[in-house]
């Protein structure tokens, strides 16, 4: 299929073809007749993608203070590497369409096959969105019609936080296609609106939508006329504009005690005197409605109670596709241009330059089945290179683009053969970048390719086990990343496929063990025949309670989902796997919403050694990351956030190894192609791997439970 692809890099538009996407709980997949073009919103992004890098750094101080803190942790090298991948990431645009549902994930009991439905989705044939951003479309409302849906719903957002109620005066500045359908909704609503827009044939369209007064002279005083003086009762700002011009405009029209809403994106430096004076309120609109951004809503499907939230943006859409039904809102006047997908790039073309007048740009669409179209292509199939593996990658995310499969690529052990990304964007992207012959958006096409003989896991935590599974079952050999498994049932499920596939290796990606100043201390403590003590540091770096990481169901946590690396490092350090976890947070009743990723936890191995881990997000992220202690037998081995590594013995200190940071991802992927081509045993043995798999769920119990767990 195709679909729009933007580069954040460049900022070259292409009409690019992608693998149609899969299915996903609580998502549906829709195939799209009609797409519309937020101009202003998507002219913003591209104006943006076509800046040099200090101006993007400019228009974006917050990923400029990411990047400064990846450099004092990670070094040059890597962050630039891992800047330059997050910029040659493909962006979609689009979000507002109307097509067919052709299948729905688990979870989703709303939508069938064959229902029609106004969605969120981008400008692409088929499309997956979360369950929560599709509304049905009545029998009637043309799909042109409906494309605009989730237009409407930011427009009567805006007009349900303006509280404008009946005989309401209310004065919008900027008549783009969100200002006019918020002219619309006012008057459907019984309002008396008035309207300002500095192109004039904007404002003779607004007359059409229900201004009762438009053109690009009327200005607050005007407004204020129009309203025998007294002032707008609510002001809704619709407008794109660098100035305060629009904010003041609107602070000047309003009425003592009215409301402003802004909708679109002015300038924000505010002038407290005059809204003091009218004790009026300012509102910043977010999107669509409650819920926008909240992933318990969106992603994980989770509804807000009719009771106490009656307007979410599912149910802000439902109310603009019942207002077409009803024909009190008529968006057919807003369409000048419509395009099939095959010419979307002229439509942009015409946003560019503006060679003629334009508003509502709609991109019309193919009919699409959706049982073809999850296999891209993109080199004639050949027979895997000699002496090497044919490798399958799963999940094309930041991680897998940036660190895995470079490490794949340059160790020569591997012949990238397909790569599967659910959404397919991604992948076909990273086919193409990284010489893989096929993209798909189905796991099961990367288990099926003959020429696969090593499957590359790298999607969520919560995938990583079924995938396993699958792959194995599939006679591939397996290397996934961190965690193999979020429970103890998964983790018997790997188990079992395992005991099926005796033949096979799974490796699981933790890095650290493989680190060169790990295998100098390790060498360095290899006469040391007394358990050791280990000690390992952790500085996390806080990150939001909203983040998928946290969430137990997806993420696992940040036990579980990272402190494991620290449990493997400590196992192999000792020679030992554990077999007693204790775990405990911090609490009282200051503590922050999570508290997991701020403990401490405390290990027992089978050798006698004992390790303890802290684990610890409360901290500054300008401070090295980890730390890693060793102490037994007379010696001291230090490690410094894998950048040095030190040795005391004897009364003598000594540096073992001192480099750039080098955390090991290059050399686990050598140690696992040497697996594959040579024989012998696994690079990590099943035994580690189920016990530092275990202890960190169990780890998770005992915070919970508050007493020791055996492994």
């Amino acid at each position: 299929m195709q679909q729009v692809v933007h580069s954040i890099r460049t900022g070259n538009l292409t009409l690019t073809e992608v693998p149609v996407p899969m299915v996903k709980p609580g998502h549906v997949v829709v195939a799209n007749a009609c797409s519309v073009i937020s101009a202003g919103t998507e002219k913003m992004a591209m104006e943006l993608a076509q800046k040099s890098l200090l101006g993007k750094a400019r228009e974006r101080p917050d990923q400029v203070r990411r990047v400064l803190e990846k450099l004092r942790q990670e070094g040059l090298f890597q962050t630039l590497a891992q800047v330059r991948e997050k910029l040659d990431e493909p962006m979609t645009l689009g979000y507002s369409s109307a097509g067919t549902v052709l299948a729905v994930g688990a979870g989703v009991e709303e939508f069938k096959p064959g229902d029609r439905v106004a969605s969120n989705g981008p400008h692409a044939g088929v499309v997956c969105v979360p369950k929560h951003l599709c509304a049905r479309v009545p029998g009637g409302v043309p799909s042109g019609q409906a494309a605009f849906t989730v237009l409407g719903a930011i427009a009567l957002q805006g007009v349900r936080l303006s509280r404008a109620e009946i005989g309401s005066m209310v004065y919008v500045i900027g008549l783009g296609l969100i200002g006019q359908i918020t002219v619309a909704l006012l008057r459907a609503q019984g309002c008396r609106v008035v309207a300002v827009d500095l192109d004039a044939g904007r404002c003779e369209l607004a007359l059409r939508m229900g201004a009762e007064a438009a053109h690009p002279r009327l200005d607050a005083r005007a407004a204020t006329e129009a309203s025998s003086g007294l002032g707008a009762d609510a002001v809704i700002i619709t407008a794109s504009a660098r100035s305060n011009g629009p904010i003041e405009q609107a602070v000047e029209a309003v009425r003592k005690k009215g409301r402003i809403v802004l909708v679109g994106v002015v300038g924000l430096e505010l002038d407290r005197r005059p809204f003091y004076f009218k004790e009026c309120e300012f509102v910043v609109s977010s999107s669509y409605g409650p819920g926008r951004y909240d992933p318990s809503y969106e992603e994980r499907g989770h509804d807000y109670p009719p009771a106490y939230v009656r307007w979410t943006e599912q149910r802000n859409m439902k109310a603009v596709l019942d207002l077409m039904a009803s024909g009190r809102l008529d968006v057919s006047p807003l369409v000048t241009h419509r395009f099939p997908i095959e010419r979307a790039l002229e439509a942009y073309e015409l946003i560019e330059k503006a060679s003629e007048p334009y508003l509502g740009i709609v991109l019309e669409y193919p009919e699409a089945s959706g049982e073809s179209g999850r296999r891209l292509e993109l080199r004639p199939a050949a027979a895997v290179a000699p002496g090497k593996i044919g490798a399958g990658v799963v999940g094309a995310g930041n991680f897998a683009r940036s660190v895995l499969i470079p490490a794949i690529r340059n160790d020569g052990g591997f012949d990238p053969r397909v790569i599967c990304s659910a959404g397919g964007l991604s992948a076909a992207h990273t086919a193409g970048k990284r010489g893989f012959a096929a993209a798909v958006a189905d796991s099961q096409e990367v288990y099926g390719d003959p020429s696969v003989g090593a499957v590359f896991i790298a999607t969520r935590h919560n995938e990583h086990a079924a995938q396993v599974c699958g792959a194995l079952k599939a006679g591939k050999h397996v290397f996934v990343e961190k965690p193999l498994a979020l429970t103890v049932e998964e983790l018997a499920q790997v188990e079992e496929a395992l005991s099926l596939a005796p033949d096979r290796v799974l490796m699981v990606g933790f890095n650290r063990r493989f680190a060169p100043a790990t295998v100098r201390v390790k060498e360095f403590l290899s006469g040391v025949s007394q358990p050791l003590t280990v000690s390992i540091r952790f500085n996390a770096g806080a990150i939001p309670p909203e983040h998928w990481t946290q969430d137990e169901s997806v993420g696992g946590g940040r036990i579980i989902g990272e402190a494991c690396h620290a449990i493997d490092l400590a196992t192999f350090l000792v020679g030992s796997p554990p077999v007693r976890v204790f775990a405990e947070s911090i609490g009282g009743p200051h503590a922050p919403e999570i508290r997991d990723d701020q403990a401490f936890l405390t290990l027992r191995h089978a050798n006698g050694s004992i390790s303890s881990i802290g684990y610890l997000a409360g901290g500054d992220k300008a401070f090295p990351k980890e730390r890693v202690e060793v102490i037994g037998g007379g010696r001291v081995a230090v490690i410094d956030d894998f950048r040095k590594a030190t040795g005391t013995a004897g009364g003598r200190a000594r540096t073992l190894w001192s480099s750039g940071q080098d955390k090991g991802h290059r050399a686990e992927v050598r140690a696992f192609a040497r697996a594959l081509q040579a024989g012998g045993s696994w690079p990590i043995s099943w035994e580690d791997l189920r016990a530092v798999s275990l202890a960190s769920i169990l780890a998770v119990m005992s915070l919970r439970e508050g007493v020791p767990f055996e492994i």
